[in-house]
């Protein structure tokens, strides 16, 4: 008898109405909320101008939803392209199947093209917004918990995840590696936190942090993982591709702070343009304050005796 476990939804869906609310979909929509909200004030912190981060997050989301679900389906393509499959079904998204390198990948993508045309640096805004895309997967992993999927092995630990009977997987107790993952992914957010605030990591170096530090706890949680899933060399492709991701982030490390050490001064450079001319046009008008005090005189001053034309004065004299 199992005396402690974690328990599974009965549905992943609640319907208000005639509007189903869906687990998996609101934990992604939540989470990118966060990373939107915690990016932007890291960004204003580091001098840029709040609202760019939403801004840039218009190209970049959605980019990364495309990117997600298609790194999914490549290498799931059996799910929806085998014998018996309904190939529709890769475009329903709210079911589940994200794939993290995709949605990264393709996200940058949009990123880049938001920050070119505010003609900001991609590396600090990556830099702004890497613990707020940490702290949104950490959510998001929920939405596998509300379709039970992404389980791992058996377990009798008092933490095991109970799954239910359903398509594609058995009743039973399972490791609860969508947790597993939530939570290193906190814990990644806080190293990225820290090691930014006393290191004073730039130009990509606080990303390239997220991304390794990722990679590492992704490549043993993966690991433990009981989905069906395409093998190279006896592991799972997705380990492979942690593996890779993680050399390829420390590399960036490495070089970058050999060539650009430091963090960049200006992020937003309309930001500083509009300073620069702010101050330059509140000297000008003490300038000009000033030289209406020094050589302007009041307009209404009274004259004097001694401003007045002579023959007043001796006109004056004579009639009285």
């Amino acid at each position: 008898m199992d005396l402690a476990y974690i328990p599974s939804p009965s549905t992943g869906v609640l319907n208000l109405g005639p509007v189903p609310l869906r687990g998996y979909a609101f934990c992604i929509i939540i989470g990118v909320f966060v990373a939107v909200w915690y990016g932007n004030k890291r960004w204003i912190a580091r001098g840029g101008k709040a609202g760019t981060v939403a801004d840039i997050a218009v190209w970049a989301v959605p980019f990364g939803l495309v990117g997600g679900r298609l790194y999914h389906v490549i290498t799931d393509y059996q799910l929806y392209f085998s014998e018996g499959e309904n190939w529709v079904d890769a475009f329903k998204i709210w079911e589940g199947g994200l794939g993290i390198w995709g949605a990264i990948a393709l996200g940058a993508v949009g990123a880049w093209i938001g920050c070119r045309r505010r003609g900001i640096p991609l590396p600090a805004y990556a830099d702004a917004i890497a613990p707020g895309i940490a702290f949104a997967q950490a959510i998001g992993r929920w939405g596998n918990w509300f379709n039970q999927e992404l389980y791992g092995k058996p377990t009798d630990l008092p933490w095991g995840l109970k799954i239910s009977a359903g398509a594609n997987r058995e009743e039973g107790i399972y490791h609860p590696t969508f947790l597993y993952e939530s939570l290193w992914c906190i814990g990644v957010a806080l190293l990225v936190i820290w090691a930014d605030r006393r290191f004073k990591l730039g130009h990509g170096r606080a990303f390239a942090l997220y991304v390794a530090a990722y990679c590492t706890g992704r490549a043993w949680i993966e690991y433990m993982r009981v989905d069906e899933a395409h093998h190279v060399l006896g592991l799972r492709l997705n380990v492979w591709t942690a593996i890779v991701v993680f050399v390829l982030a420390v590399v960036y490390i490495v070089i970058s702070s050999r060539i650009r050490p430091g963090r960049e001064e200006v992020v937003e450079p309309d930001r500083e343009k509009a300073a620069v001319a702010g101050s330059a046009a509140d000297g000008e008008d003490e300038g000009e304050g000033e030289a209406d005090a020094e050589g302007k005189e009041p307009e209404d001053a009274p004259q004097t005796a001694a401003d007045e034309p002579a023959g007043n004065g001796a006109g004056g004299a004579g009639k009285s």
